[in-house]
């Protein structure tokens, strides 16, 4: 564990080991199983760790049978290492614990306000927390006494808090500090005023391009960030004329990067991203159509619009794991529309209208943005893919009940130990990777290793009989560099195949026979009895500008009707 010691020069901070010279740290240790997560001041003026002590941390999809990881995982026996977490307690060497107990949720505000002055900051956060949960506006005479004339510069902050949290700041308080002896104090003003102005006391603005010519810099720096966040009006020039006459390292930097921020780019406009340009141009349409549409109700961020008391108008989008489930789910959603409680859940929007006049381009665009962004990573949807499902739900009348929506979406049958899964040809993906067509279901994936070759085929063994209508997977393209100017990926995707079923391994009913053209393969189908699964490859190909282009297979899921058989 590192301590870091802050040093700020002309506004910039950078971060230094004080133990750097005897080439030590703050906390070190010998045993490789010590693995401190978290540490907190503790009301006895000592240092807790959290020591998690577990032998494996690595995911399990890293580390699985047949890895380098698994074989020194075994060889340390540190799967066996369990269950011995610990918390270490550091003391330093010229205090004593001091032995006091908090005693404050039996204690009032007016009590709590003394907890303010305390050494130990964990009193005060406690204290000043508990005071803004109250919402006792008795004690605010207190408190700005004490943000006023305190000896001590942290109470004083700790007192402004206080009042910005019962809402009891006023503009005549905040205009006093702005001319506060301490730049520490200004700096807290500053933060603290930002709720006013957003609460509408424009007035503030004045005063934010006054300290914008602060003799202290850190100062300063602080007037340029709440005027940015803030959006005040008029910033621009001012900033632009302070660069002029400021030539300190930090307002410099700050303030260019305020006047020319730095491009933020999708995931899918870095070079070297592993999606054909017909992908990009579908994220960019929906990208559009959420910031036009979607954001009203949930947020920009996709985690809901807050309408306050902890409430959000709209279902949270990110993350979801019905968004990144079967894309029927989001497809008949968007089409159809949704009332009603979503999971037992009501929320203030009441409905998610439906867009079924909209193209198939449109809600694949749509879909395809929610399912790959907002910290969702799930396959894009094709306007085929939108096509067959209107045709398929044309008799929806109005928008669906969620009870009604999840019953009518395919359930993911998850691979199980007694899955027979084989194919033709299997190489590692990775250094110390497992050639194991096991491997299609997860992130590591499946390889042919060679060019792709008429004949190759992939194959999955249900122990029973299983109910089917879809299958999905990516074949993950290989990166040639991400440099601007690097060369486009080499798709892996199927060139053409066969999908067939058997109940005995040896007759087979042909599903569905297609060419692949993009990294995310959805086959939809009328559902079949299987016990058997297969894909096999109807052309060669490769190799591509004298690379070996394989068949791949990552991430496979497969679908089958929502009945209690399958579930």
């Amino acid at each position: 564990m590192r301590q870091v010691d802050p040093i700020v020069t002309e506004g910039l901070t950078t971060l230094h080991n004080p133990y750097q010279d005897q080439n030590s740290e703050f906390l070190k240790s010998t045993d490789p199983l010590f693995r401190p997560v978290d540490m907190a001041t503790a009301p006895d003026g000592t240092l807790y760790i959290a020591d998690m002590y577990h032998g494996i941390i690595q995911e399990g999809n890293w580390a699985q049978e047949g890895t380098y990881l698994r074989a020194k995982i075994k060889q340390y026996q540190l799967d066996k290492v369990v269950q011995l977490g610990r918390i270490w307690r550091i003391t330093h060497d010229s205090k004593e614990r001091d032995k006091t107990k908090p005693n404050m949720f039996d204690e009032s505000p007016s009590e709590l306000i003394k907890h303010l002055e305390h050494p130990n900051g964990w009193w005060r956060d406690q204290a000043q927390q508990l005071i803004v949960l109250a919402q006792d506006k008795s004690v605010v005479p207190q408190l700005e006494t004490m943000v006023k004339g305190n000896k001590n510069l942290l109470t004083r902050f700790h007192a402004l808090w206080c009042l910005e949290g019962l809402g009891k700041l006023t503009p005549e308080l905040t205009q006093q500090l702005f001319n506060d002896p301490s730049p520490r104090m200004r700096i807290q003003a500053l933060r603290a005023s930002e709720s006013l102005y957003k609460a509408g006391n424009k007035s503030l603005s004045d005063e934010y391009f006054r300290l914008l010519k602060d003799e202290d810099t850190n100062v300063a720096i602080q007037a340029i960030l709440t005027a940015n966040v803030l959006k005040v009006p008029g910033l621009e020039l001012h900033l632009k004329n302070l660069l002029k006459t400021n030539k300190t390292k930090g307002v410099q930097t700050i303030g260019s990067q305020v006047l020319n921020p730095p491009e933020v780019r999708n995931w899918w406009e870095i070079p070297g991203s592993k999606i054909s340009e017909a992908q990009k141009s579908t994220l960019e349409q929906g990208k559009v159509i959420f910031n036009e549409l979607c954001v009203q109700c949930h947020g920009n961020d996709g985690n809901g619009t807050p309408v306050g008391e902890g409430s959000v108008m709209a279902p949270p989008l990110t993350g979801s794991a019905r968004v990144q489930s079967n894309p029927e789910y989001i497809i008949k959603t968007v089409m159809h529309g949704m009332e009603g409680p979503l999971d037992g859940k009501t929320y203030p929007a009441g409905i998610m209208v439906g867009n079924k006049e909209q193209t198939d381009e449109w809600i694949a665009a749509i879909t395809s943005y929610i399912r790959t962004n907002l910290s969702n990573d799930a396959t894009m949807i094709t306007a085929e893919d939108v096509a067959q499902l209107r045709s398929k739900t044309k008799d929806q009348e109005g928008p669906y009940k969620y009870e009604e929506l999840m019953k009518s979406v395919p359930q993911i049958l998850l691979p199980a130990d007694d899955w027979k899964i084989t194919a033709s040809h299997s190489v590692p993906t990775r250094i110390g990777g497992r050639a194991s067509p096991a491997s299609a279901f997860n992130f590591e994936g499946w390889s042919t290793g060679g060019n792709q070759k008429k004949g190759m085929w992939f194959q999955i063994e249900f122990p029973e009989q299983m109910n089917i209508s879809e299958l999905h997977f990516n074949a993950t393209p290989i990166s040639r560099g991400w440099r601007p100017d690097a060369p486009p990926p080499l798709q892996t995707f199927p060139r053409g195949y066969v999908l067939e079923a058997s109940m005995d391994g040896n007759t087979w009913k042909e599903i569905d026979k297609n060419k692949g053209n993009h990294a995310d393969i959805s086959i939809v189908f009328d559902s079949v009895n299987a016990k058997f699964l297969r894909i096999t490859l109807l052309e060669d190909f490769g190799p591509q500008e004298d690379f070996e282009i394989p068949w791949s297979i990552r991430q496979m899921k497969i679908y089958g009707a929502n009945n209690e058989k399958n579930l």
